[in-house]
C-alpha cells in the first residue's frame, strides 16, 4: 500500500468511495481523475486529471476505479492491472466481515454491509450500502450488488451481473454472468441465460 490514493470517477459513486477512503485513514492524500472537465473537485478533494493520466502516477499511488457501469469499470481496471499498477480494495469501517472471506482487488464494500463466513468476492465488485451476503456466496468479478440487496446462503452471482436495489436471492440459487436483476425482484431458482429479469418471482423481460 502506498501513501497516496487516486479514485477514477468523481461522480456519485466516486463520492461514496472517497468517503470510505477518508474513514479508512490509510492514505496521506486522496484525489480524483475524471473525464468530465467541468468537475474540478469532489468531496473537497481535487480532480487532478483525466482517466488516461493515471499512467503518469503509476509508481506513486494506489488506485480504485469508482465507475458504476460494470463493463467500463472492468475495462479500466484491467488496463491498470496490465500496466502493473497498484489497485486496492476499500472496505467501510462499519461493514461486518465474517470468517474466511475473500475480497478481490478493486472491490468497494460500502457502509452497513454484512458479508458472512466463507463468501468469496471477485475483483472490481461493488457491494453497495446495507446489502447482505450470507455464508458461502461466490460473487464473481465486476458484479454490482446494489443497496439493500439480500442474498441467502450458497448463492452464486456470475461475472458482470447487476442486482438492483432491494432485490432478493434465495439460498442455493445461481445467477449466470451478464444478468440484470430489477429493483425489488425476487430470484427463487437458477438463472442460466444472460438477460434482464424483473418481478416476484423474476421473469425475463428482454428477448
Amino acid at each position: 500500500m502506498k501513501d497516496k490514493l487516486i479514485i477514477i470517477g468523481a461522480s456519485g459513486h466516486g463520492k461514496v468511495v472517497a468517503d470510505i477512503a477518508i474513514k479508512m485513514n490509510k492514505w496521506q492524500s486522496i484525489s480524483f481523475l475524471d473525464d468530465d472537465e467541468a468537475i474540478k473537485t469532489s468531496m473537497g478533494l481535487e480532480v487532478i486529471g483525466k482517466t488516461a493520466d493515471a499512467f503518469t502516477y503509476k509508481d506513486e499511488t494506489d488506485f480504485l476505479v469508482a465507475i458504476g457501469n460494470n463493463a467500463v469499470r472492468e475495462k479500466i481496471q484491467e488496463k491498470l492491472e496490465e500496466e502493473g499498477m497498484s489497485v486496492v480494495s476499500l472496505i467501510h469501517p462499519s461493514a461486518i466481515i465474517g470468517t474466511d472471506i475473500e475480497i478481490g482487488i478493486g472491490t468497494a464494500v460500502m457502509a452497513g454491509v454484512v458479508i458472512n463466513s466463507f463468501t468469496k468476492i471477485g475483483n472490481g465488485c461493488i457491494i453497495n450500502t446495507s446489502s447482505s451476503l450470507d455464508h458461502d456466496n461466490v460473487i464473481e468479478d465486476y458484479v454490482h450488488i446494489s443497496p439493500g440487496v439480500r442474498t441467502a446462503g450458497s448463492v452464486g452471482i456470475g461475472r458482470g451481473s447487476w442486482l438492483g436495489i432491494g432485490s432478493v436471492v434465495s439460498n442455493n440459487v445461481n445467477i449466470c454472468s451478464d444478468c440484470k436483476i430489477g429493483a425489488g425482484a425476487v430470484v427463487v431458482k437458477d438463472i442460466t441465460e444472460p438477460g434482464t429479469y424483473v418481478g416476484v418471482p423474476v421473469r425475463r423481460v428482454d428477448r
